[in-house]
């Protein structure tokens, strides 16, 4: 999908690959990843632009929305 010169494909993320920016569909509702952070053992805490905290273990794989812009 193209929107306004950007590129949007459906990845698997882990705790090593999520970045901000994804989007994570959870509970029916798109959350974008405002932050995270590295948490002992490789996991990660997520804090999306809503404000809700979301901590996944390194063998959690959610499906996000990532953008990519075109150069």
């Amino acid at each position: 999908m193209a929107l306004g010169g950007a590129l949007a494909s459906s990845i698997e993320v882990t705790a090593a690959t999520v970045q901000r920016g994804d989007i994570i569909q959870l509970g029916g509702q798109a959350c974008r990843v405002g932050d995270l952070f590295q948490l002992p053992q490789g996991t990660k805490q997520l804090v999306f632009e809503s404000g809700e905290l979301l901590t996944i273990h390194t063998r959690t794989r959610l499906v996000a929305v990532r953008t990519l812009r075109r150069r």
